[in-house]
């Protein structure tokens, strides 16, 4: 396994992982108010993440099954986290564009698919699933990821 590092846009947030898997897209309403856009995030596996900086973490939860973190201080994007009671429950996923080299990895979904805005689109063969699949999978009627 590879050992990629990554920071928060002011560097207060730091962290290393070994268990990078491949990355996903979301389009739901909470990701794209969150990130600016869709959220571009590769999957770090539970205790995986070693984080320096925690002090600076800020987090809420924003579904019936995940909490999502940003810095305090520049307010930069962390991770999306699955909570307990959740398939995966723990994992995390890490925005792409806080790594230090983002190269590598495989688009594996976009999930929300039919949630995307029209004006944008991303090519290549894998898996779309649609709010109603997403909503499926996690086994709640909330809105959003």
């Amino acid at each position: 396994m590879t050992r990629r590092s990554g920071h928060c846009l002011c560097g207060a947030v730091r962290f290393t992982a070994t268990s990078w898997g491949s990355f996903g897209v979301c389009h739901c309403e909470q990701c794209r108010r969150w990130a600016g856009s869709a959220l571009f995030a590769a999957d770090v596996a539970e205790g995986d993440l070693d984080v320096q900086g925690a002090e600076h973490i800020r987090s809420f939860r924003s579904s019936d099954w995940a909490t999502r973190s940003f810095c305090g201080t520049c307010g930069s994007v962390l991770w999306y986290r699955y909570d307990k009671g959740v398939d995966g429950a723990g994992a995390y996923e890490v925005c792409l564009g806080l790594l230090d080299d983002a190269n590598g990895f495989a688009l594996k979904r976009e999930i929300f698919a039919d949630k995307k805005p029209d004006s944008w689109a991303l090519d290549g063969q894998h898996d779309r699933l649609t709010r109603s699949e997403c909503l499926a999978m996690f086994g709640s009627q909330s809105d959003g990821a």
